[in-house]
C-alpha cells in the first residue's frame, strides 16, 4: 500500500485489512476519531507505539504528556507541523 491508497482509504467506514496496530491508529487519527486512535495504542509497549502515542498526545495539544512519550520512544518532538509527522508515521509503519 501507498501513502496515497492509504490516505484514500480514509473515505472508508473502516480501515483497511491487515494494517498494522499502529497504522490503524494512525487510519482513525486520520479520520480525526482520537479516541479509537488512542485506545488502539494506549496500553502498548515498545518504541514504535510511544511514538504514536506521542504524536497524538501532541495532537490533543498535551505537551508534556506528549514529551513524556517521545522520552519512551527515544525521540525528541520533532519541529515540523501535525500533518507532516502524521504523514512521517504513516509512511514508516507503510
Amino acid at each position: 500500500m501507498t501513502i496515497a491508497e492509504f490516505k484514500a482509504s480514509l473515505k472508508d467506514t473502516s480501515p483497511p485489512k491487515g494494517l498494522s496496530v499502529y497504522l490503524q491508529s494512525l487510519w482513525f487519527d486520520g479520520k480525526e476519531d482520537w479516541h479509537n486512535a488512542h485506545s488502539l495504542v494506549d496500553s502498548l509497549s515498545g518504541e514504535e507505539a510511544a511514538h504514536v502515542h506521542a504524536y497524538l498526545h501532541r495532537k490533543e495539544g498535551d505537551l508534556s504528556n506528549a514529551d513524556y512519550w517521545y522520552r519512551r520512544a527515544r525521540r525528541a518532538r520533532p519541529g515540523v507541523d501535525l500533518d507532516t509527522e502524521w504523514e512521517e508515521l504513516v509512511s514508516r509503519f507503510l
